[in-house]
């Protein structure tokens, strides 16, 4: 099993940058992909970015050229870059890994998420 943490969600303003954190611990040996989905009020949770070994990265259109997704390996860690905020970006932010090295498939394990709110 795995578990992941999620920390650095909040209330920014539009245009402001946040940096989300998620610290996977447990069987870490497994991960080969780990990465963002977020869920807003009356939406259908999404992929925001996704990295698998090696740095190849996948992100979704409404967020590319705003949002870095890396990972550090020593501390078993993925870190969310946003930038320039929208009110749209509103939404709980889920952390995700799964076994299977792959940019697509769904993913295995799920932090309980941590909200990120954009004001106008």
């Amino acid at each position: 099993q795995v578990q992941l943490v999620e920390s650095g969600g909040g209330l920014v303003q539009a245009g402001e940058s946040l940096r989300l954190s998620c610290a996977a611990s447990g069987s870490i040996f497994s991960i080969n992909a780990m990465g963002w989905y977020r869920q807003a009020p009356g939406k259908e949770r999404e992929l925001v970015a996704r990295i698998i070994n090696g740095g190849i990265t996948r992100y979704a259109d409404s967020v590319k050229g705003r949002c870095t997704i890396s990972r550090d390996n020593v501390k078993n860690t993925v870190y969310l870059e946003m930038n320039s905020l929208k009110p749209e970006d509103t939404a709980v932010y889920y952390c995700i890994a799964a076994e299977l090295a792959s940019l697509y498939v769904l993913p295995d394990y799920w932090g309980q998420g941590t909200q990120v709110t954009v004001s106008s």
